[in-house]
């Protein structure tokens, strides 16, 4: 059977609306993984069989998180937050960060893992160049540095490539057993990854929305960490 891999969607509170865009969907199944769609819970427990079921995650994108989540006061430039959709991905990463599940964070995502494991971010970026780009989805807008000897740099194969930008925030302090794998040229972090972990990778970027080699690279590298979880944990799953 193929991996399962668990994505989560946004909650739109006013409307009581789900919401996923299907590039998430697509790209697992371009790499050749199932795609579930995980609505947030507002429970533990329902946290708890969501990992149950799945054999690799994709945390995906979305507003901002809430300061207080990394001990900081809200500032001037912080956007709509979530309470719901916050509680549920923080504890999601918590648990698949212990439990050593595979996990992708993208963008929001990729600063969820962080917060997750006691890091920080930067409220709103600020210097000399723009991470909300104003192009097409699918457009590499700005070069991104990656670290020699990381996860990142195994599955990318080079130091250099561009990618989208949809972003005012940022990981600051990485949490604890987290690296930085990538920066963009004004030094704000574009990646993270776990130590000792075989698959717990953040990207600042939408490597779904992309079409080249190393966004197709990326899918498949976590649907073959989460088919090797698969074959180690198959056997508690039927018991």
């Amino acid at each position: 059977m193929k991996p399962v891999i668990g994505i989560t969607s946004n909650y739109n509170d006013p409307e009581g609306e789900y919401v996923l865009r299907d590039f998430y969907v697509l790209s697992v199944h371009k790499a050749g993984g199932i795609a579930i769609i995980l609505p947030p819970g507002e429970s533990e427990n329902i946290v708890e069989q969501y990992i149950n079921i799945c054999d690799g995650l994709i945390i995906s994108g979305g507003g901002d998180i809430d300061p207080k989540n990394w001990g900081e006061l809200p500032g001037n430039a912080l956007g709509a937050i979530n309470p719901r959709r916050d509680f549920f991905e923080l504890i999601l990463a918590e648990k698949a960060l212990k439990k050593y599940l595979p996990v992708l964070g993208i963008c929001r995502g990729c600063q969820i893992l962080n917060v997750a494991a006691g890091g920080s971010l930067v409220q709103h970026i600020k210097g000399p160049m723009t991470h909300q780009q104003k192009a097409p989805r699918n457009y590499p807008f700005h070069d991104i540095v990656i670290a020699k000897g990381t996860i990142l740099e195994k599955i990318i194969g080079i130091k250099n490539i561009r990618v989208n930008s949809f972003h005012h925030q940022a990981v600051k302090k990485p949490g604890l057993n987290l690296r930085i794998s990538a920066y963009a040229l004004d030094k704000t972090v574009e990646a993270i990854e776990g130590i000792n972990q075989p698959f717990f990778l953040g990207v600042q970027w939408h490597p779904e929305c992309l079409q080249d080699k190393y966004s197709t690279n990326l899918f498949k590298a976590l649907v073959e960490a989460a088919h090797k979880y698969n074959g180690k944990h198959k056997h508690k799953r039927l018991s």
